[in-house]
């Protein structure tokens, strides 16, 4: 009875560790619960400590996002749906805050994004891209959601 009970422990725990990693499982696409007020609300805090004094405090990015400056630098882009955040799946998202855009490019690319893996934990990470995600339009956000979808069908 005793290995019953404990396969059944087993089984539960395999369940919900599915149920975390699993894409897509919290709003039919993706890792971000760009619908949770309360991760939102966080997200919002950090973005305004970390982020904003870049990328701008409404998350419309500096001017002339698209064009290198003289060192060779572009500068910080919108976050808003001007911008092109949502182009990318959030495994990408994640990834390029916690590394930052030269580590994850490579290739000698010039970018002042630095990581933020020894600032800022996986939550907050996830909380500041659910808080960006929340101010999309919900076409936007639908697309974004279909990003998603694909890049866990092709395994990204």
């Amino acid at each position: 009875m005793r290995w019953l009970i404990l396969a059944g422990l087993a089984l539960a725990g395999a369940a919900a560790l599915w149920w975390v990693l699993a894409p897509g499982h919290r709003d039919g696409a993706g890792l971000l619960p760009y619908r949770d007020a309360a991760t939102v609300a966080l997200g919002q805090q950090v973005y305004a400590g970390h982020c904003a004094a870049c990328h701008g405090a409404a998350l419309q990015g500096q001017p002339d996002w698209r064009q290198a400056d003289a060192d060779g630098y572009l500068p910080a882009p919108p976050h808003d749906a001007t911008g092109h955040t949502w182009h990318h799946a959030d495994r990408q998202l994640v990834a390029i805050t916690r590394l930052g855009t030269e580590q994850l490019v490579g290739g000698g690319y010039k970018s002042r994004m630095a990581g933020y893996a020894d600032v800022l934990s996986e939550a907050e990470i996830i909380a500041v891209l659910a808080y960006i995600k929340s101010t999309w339009p919900p076409e936007i956000i639908d697309r974004h959601n279909q990003i998603n979808a694909d890049a866990a069908l092709s395994g990204g």
